[in-house]
């Protein structure tokens, strides 16, 4: 298969089953996020709730898209992303898998609700910081701050949305409902007994809306993975997406150096100078890859890694050139820069993109994963974050506060927490009702715990098995 020698071939097929089951262990670790609220009100039973749960997160990885996959796969360095040495690839991907494995299947078993997308952006550090450390690293570069600054914000952000939203929305409910339905959605569920049907319907809702946008934000993140891999060891298939015709970067290619044209090097510092000529650099070397192309209008497969190169590096330093305030670009010009190296109709529509069956793949094994193991974390998220009962309205306002703020940080392409959306969520329906005394202070300690370790832990984790890898491999 791809030609390879069979040693790659089985690290190859190894590095997929773990991605694998990094997104089935993603599917039971996070399913109570989705199924806890409908489990807790009777709204529906265990199996139903935790199958449909996974239909749902089947779909949402189906219809996703690919932008959180590959704000994922844009946080390592462009040199570790298109390094030759198969053997350090594979490096790569092991060590930030097995570490997220490693720390999710932990916090599941303790049932610990804490963020699968920490732990995976926690261990693509972990590998980065360790990369920067290596000979072929320029400058020490290891990650992507700039967008490891954007994911960090939506991360941290995730939880303070998620319990002042719910405490918003529970005040809203108190004011907008009369007294008849009020008594109905403030009161503990009874046991056995299913709930009015229109509350069922709200609840049955907003589960799927929970489940469908966990598919469509934590499932790419399998998806971005997937790549990575594909990427690095099997480049000239995958480095770029051969359904598009090379030729039409042409244009792309054009407009930018065109707009270069423009900017003015006496007002240009150091790093700015260094970053124009990068991208006068690869848009003539890729022009070159171009101009090579074969008979039949492909790239070349040589070729196709260092047109990647070329790609990720004129987008990467551009970006950097547009954040200065040096640069004497007018609004018109910098349009023109993004529109020639975003993912529609820029460059990075070459780079930018997945297979079906990788899709696929991963949407199979986050809904798999969601119908398994997924009791250990309903009863905390169900039983232990409050000390009352989970009302109908505490279920509904988390569950709708988290299916809302996943489904739009998605569009955005920025990965959040599902988990600390929902748990946050009810904690603060649960302090919305009763006051923070309602709450459990164990539980939040464990929680906070698991949260704050969450990082550091996976960094450390990725960080030493790079190495490791890299030296047995």
């Amino acid at each position: 298969m791809f030609g390879l020698e069979t040693d790659i071939f089985i690290l190859l097929f190894i590095c997929i089953l773990c991605a694998c089951a990094f997104e089935f262990v993603n599917g039971f670790h996070d399913t109570a996020n989705a199924v806890a609220t409908v489990i807790y009100t009777n709204s529906l039973k265990p199996t139903t709730a935790v199958i449909w749960s996974g239909f749902c997160n089947f779909l949402g990885v189906i219809l996703g898209g690919i932008a959180v996959a590959m704000g994922i796969v844009n946080l390592l360095p462009v040199e570790l992303l298109i390094d030759q040495n198969v053997y350090h690839s594979i490096a790569m991907v092991l060590a930030l898998l097995i570490s997220a494995i490693i720390w999710n299947f932990g916090t599941w078993y303790f049932g610990l609700p804490s963020s699968s997308s920490h732990t995976l952006i926690g261990s693509i550090l972990g590998v980065g910081l360790a990369f920067s450390m290596m000979p072929e690293a320029s400058d020490g570069a290891g990650v992507n701050w700039s967008k490891a600054g954007e994911i960090f914000g939506s991360l941290l952000l995730s939880p303070l949305v998620g319990f002042s939203l719910a405490v918003f929305l529970m005040f809203i409910l108190r004011r907008l409902l009369n007294k008849e339905a009020r008594d109905q959605v403030f009161s503990e569920p009874k046991k056995n007994q299913e709930p009015p049907l229109w509350i069922r319907v709200v609840l049955i809702l907003t589960c799927t809306g929970v489940s469908f946008f966990h598919g469509n934000n934590d499932g790419q993140k399998g998806v971005g993975l997937i790549m990575l891999i594909l990427i690095g060891v099997v480049p000239t298939y995958f480095a770029l997406n051969e359904k598009i015709e090379p030729q039409s970067m042409r244009g792309n290619l054009i407009a930018i150096e065109q707009t270069m044209t423009k900017v003015d090097i006496t007002l240009l510092g150091i790093d700015e100078k260094k970053q124009l000529a990068k991208v006068k650099s690869s848009t003539q070397d890729l022009a070159k890859r171009i101009a090579n192309t074969g008979p039949d209008g492909k790239m070349k497969q040589d070729e196709r890694l260092g047109a990647r190169r070329d790609v990720l590096v004129i987008n990467n330093s551009l970006k950097k050139l547009m954040e200065s305030e040096s640069v004497n670009l007018s609004a018109a010009d910098e349009k023109i820069l993004k529109e020639s190296t975003d993912d529609k109709k820029g460059l990075r529509r070459f780079t930018d993109y997945a297979p079906f069956w990788v899709v696929l793949m991963i949407s199979l094994s986050l809904g798999l994963g969601t119908m398994v193991g997924w009791k250990r974390i309903v009863v905390t998220v169900g039983e232990k974050i409050g000390k009352s009962h989970l009302t109908y309205a505490q279920g509904a306002s988390a569950e709708l506060v988290a299916a809302s703020t996943i489904g739009l940080a998605s569009g955005f392409g920025l990965p959040v927490s599902t988990t600390h959306m929902l748990s946050s969520g009810i904690a603060g329906s649960m302090v919305a009702s009763k006051g923070i005394k309602n709450l459990q202070a164990k539980t939040i300690r464990n929680i906070l715990m698991a949260w704050v370790l969450t990082l550091p832990v996976s960094i450390f984790l990725s960080f030493t098995l790079y190495v490791f890898f890299r030296w047995i491999l």
